[in-house]
C-alpha cells in the first residue's frame, strides 16, 4: 500500500458523522502539483481520469494544474463539463446512439473501442465536428502486451473486450480518426509503461506518424515516492519528437492516493470462535476493492493477526458473510462506540458505494490539514436509498 500523505490521527473523529470518507484538500493539491510538473516537462497534457475520483467539491483545485478530464461514459462527461476544468475526453466500452449524441456536445475527444462502432456512428460524429471543428475522434488499441498481475485489472488479458488489436485495426476504420489510445496499466511504476509503448511501437509504429495524438492511458502510479518521473518525462519528450504527436496521460489513482481515510466506528465485539467486531461500515458496500483486487486495506495503529495482543475480524453490517475486512490486532481491546481509520480510502471507494442492504452511504467530509478547517461536504439517508430504486 501506499502512505499516506497526512497525519489523519491529527484530526478529532469526534468532529466527523460515521462512517465518513474524509479527504485533505493539501494532499491533493500535492498530488496535483507533481502531475502538473510532469506535464509542463514532458510537454504531455495530463487529464484526471473521473473514474477513479470524483470529488467534484475539489475539482477548483484542478484549474491551471491539470489539462482536463477522461469520463467512461455520457454521466461522468456531464459531470466533468459542469464542473472541471479544461479539456473532456471521452471513452467507453461501447455507446448507445442517445448516449453519443449527448456526449458530442460537450466532448473535445471521443474514443471508440472498436471499428464496427466507429464506422456505425462516423456520419453522426462528422455532423457533429461540422458543428465543433475542435472535436476529434481515436480509436483504443490494444497491443497485446500484459503487465497486469490481476486478470480483472488486466484490459489485454486473453479474451478482453477492451482495445482493438492490430490485426483488426482497418484501413477504412482510420479514416476520420485523429488519435490512438491505449491503457494497460493498474498501478504500475514506470518501467511496464516503458514497455508497453515499446509494444505499441512494434505493432502500431507505422500508424503514429499519421496522428495527431496518442493517449497513454491510466494505471500510472506517478504521483508515488518510487515512481520514476525522469523516464517518464524522457519516454514522453522522445515519443513526442519521434512521431510529431501530442501525448495524453490520464491518471486516476495517482491524483488521490495518499490523500483521504474511511473513518468507522464498532459497533459491536463479540467472539465466536475467534473474537469478532462488527463496523458501521462494509466492505462491500464501502470498499469494494479490498474484495474484487483482493488486498488488505491498512488501519491506523493496527497491526497484522497476532502482531499485537488483541486480535479480531473485522466485519461490515450487511448480510453477506464475506462482508469482512479481513484479521487486524490491537494494542488494547476494541470498545463499542470506538473510532477506526480505513487508510488511502480516496480512490476507488466512494466512486463504488453501494447502497446493499439498504446501508448507509459514508458522509463526505473535506479537510485541511494545514489549517484544521473542516467541513461535510454531504450526508446521505434513507432518501438516497431509496432514488435508486422504484
Amino acid at each position: 500500500m501506499n502512505p499516506m500523505l497526512t497525519d489523519f490521527s491529527r484530526l478529532d473523529l469526534s468532529r466527523l458523522p460515521s462512517p465518513c470518507f474524509v479527504v485533505d484538500e493539501i494532499a491533493v493539491q500535492q498530488n496535483l502539483a507533481i502531475l502538473h510538473e510532469v506535464g509542463e516537462q514532458s510537454g504531455a497534457k495530463v487529464l484526471a481520469a473521473l473514474k477513479a475520483f470524483s470529488m467534484f467539491e475539489l475539482a477548483p483545485l484542478y484549474q491551471k494544474t491539470l489539462w482536463g478530464t477522461c469520463s467512461s461514459g455520457l454521466h461522468e462527461a456531464l459531470l466533468a463539463n459542469e464542473y472541471y476544468p479544461g479539456e473532456v475526453h471521452v471513452f467507453s466500452a461501447a455507446y448507445t446512439e442517445a448516449d453519443l449524441t449527448e456526449i458530442l456536445k460537450i466532448a473535445d475527444h471521443v474514443v471508440f473501442n472498436s471499428c464496427s462502432q466507429w464506422l456505425r456512428f462516423k456520419n453522426l460524429c462528422a455532423r457533429a465536428q461540422e458543428q465543433r471543428s475542435g472535436l476529434s475522434f481515436g480509436l483504443r488499441i490494444n497491443p497485446e502486451h500484459s503487465e497486469g498481475d490481476v486478470p480483472l485489472y488486466d484490459p489485454c488479458a486473453p479474451g478482453s473486450r477492451l482495445g482493438i488489436p492490430r490485426s483488426q485495426l482497418t484501413e477504412q476504420a482510420l479514416d476520420g480518426i485523429s488519435g490512438l489510445h491505449f491503457h494497460t496499466l493498474c498501478e504500475h511504476p514506470f518501467e511496464p509503461l516503458a514497455r508497453t509503448v515499446a509494444a505499441v511501437e512494434a505493432r502500431f509504429g507505422d500508424l503514429l506518424p499519421q496522428m495527431d495524438w496518442v493517449n497513454f492511458g491510466g494505471g500510472h502510479h506517478i504521483t508515488t515516492q518510487d515512481y520514476d518521473r525522469t523516464g517518464l518525462v524522457e519516454l514522453v519528450r522522445s515519443f513526442q519528437e519521434r512521431f510529431d504527436v501530442q501525448v495524453y496521460l490520464e491518471p486516476g489513482e495517482a491524483v488521490a492516493i495518499g490523500t483521504g481515510v474511511l473513518i468507522s466506528e464498532v459497533l459491536d465485539v463479540t467472539e465466536t470462535d475467534r473474537p469478532q467486531a462488527i463496523l458501521d461500515t462494509s466492505a462491500t458496500c464501502h470498499m469494494p476493492d479490498t474484495l474484487e483486487m483482493p488486498y488488505r486495506a491498512l488501519i491506523t495503529g493496527s497491526g497484522e493477526l497476532n502482531e499485537k495482543p488483541y486480535t479480531y475480524r473485522l466485519g461490515g453490517l450487511t448480510c453477506l458473510a464475506g462482508d469482512v475486512m479481513g484479521d487486524y490486532s490491537f494494542d488494547q481491546p476494541l470498545q463499542v462506540g470506538q473510532r477506526l481509520i480505513f487508510e488511502d480510502m480516496s480512490h476507488y471507494t466512494m466512486v463504488k458505494t453501494s447502497t446493499f442492504n439498504g446501508t448507509k452511504l459514508p458522509a463526505l467530509a473535506v479537510w485541511n490539514s494545514e489549517t484544521d478547517a473542516l467541513r461535510i461536504v454531504k450526508e446521505f439517508g434513507y432518501a438516497d436509498f431509496r432514488s435508486r430504486l422504484s
